[in-house]
Formats: structure tokens, C-alpha cells, sequence
């Protein structure tokens, strides 16, 4: 696994959301990882060493996998890059179907059922 420095991940991510824009997905995972084999982290918890957890984020648009690690200490940078990234590329998104309340309420006034409860005083 090729693991990517922030930009040019934020790069290629960008890239994979305009060309996804017309047909396809785009796929992005996050996951805690410490980046260390099982026994380097077995090793480290039987010395008494404290861990250092690091986020792991993979994308994949079906042709083409990339992923990056971020530290602690630039997560607030990315995670800020990265929702901007996402606010751009979410114009492709189906708006929902919403049912008119005005015209459902009418539709059950004409059959003479209606929704509405009173107060009893």
C-alpha cells in the first residue's frame, strides 16, 4: 500500500470526484490505525509504551485505490480541506422527493377524514 502526503491526496480526490461527476462513486473510508505490524505493536504494549494512533483514510473510485495517514497534529487542517472538498463535489447528489403537506391535507378534507385533533378545554 502506497500511502500518499496530505495534498497530493486532496488532489487526486478532487480529481476522482470530477470524474466521477456524471456516472459513478466515489468511496472514502476512515479508519484508526498505529501503521505497526501485530507483533512491533505487542512488542510496544508489553514494554508499557503508549501508542500513537493515526487516522487511515483510503478512496476508491473502482479503477483507482489512494490513501493517506494523518496525525494527530494535522487533523484539524485536513479535516477542514477535506469538507471543503466534499461541499464542492455534493452538487451531483438527487434532491429528495417531498410530499406537498397542503395538498394531503386537502386530500383528506374532500374524503372527509381529517388529521387534525382539538383540545378539549
Amino acid at each position: 500500500m502506497v500511502l500518499l502526503q496530505l495534498d497530493p491526496f486532496l488532489n487526486e480526490l478532487t480529481s476522482m470526484f470530477e470524474k466521477s461527476k456524471e456516472k459513478g462513486s466515489v468511496w472514502v473510508t476512515l479508519k484508526r490505525s498505529t501503521l505497526k505490524s501485530k507483533l512491533q505493536k505487542r512488542k510496544q504494549s508489553s514494554s508499557g509504551e503508549s501508542m500513537e494512533y493515526r487516522c487511515l483514510i483510503r478512496a476508491t473510485d473502482a479503477k483507482k485505490t489512494i490513501s493517506t495517514s494523518v496525525g494527530a497534529k494535522d487533523h484539524q487542517r485536513f479535516q477542514a480541506s477535506y469538507a471543503t472538498i466534499l461541499k464542492a463535489h455534493m452538487t451531483a447528489l438527487k434532491k429528495r422527493e417531498r410530499k406537498d403537506r397542503k395538498k394531503s391535507t386537502e386530500a383528506e378534507k374532500k374524503e372527509g377524514t381529517s388529521t387534525t385533533k382539538t383540545k378539549k378545554l
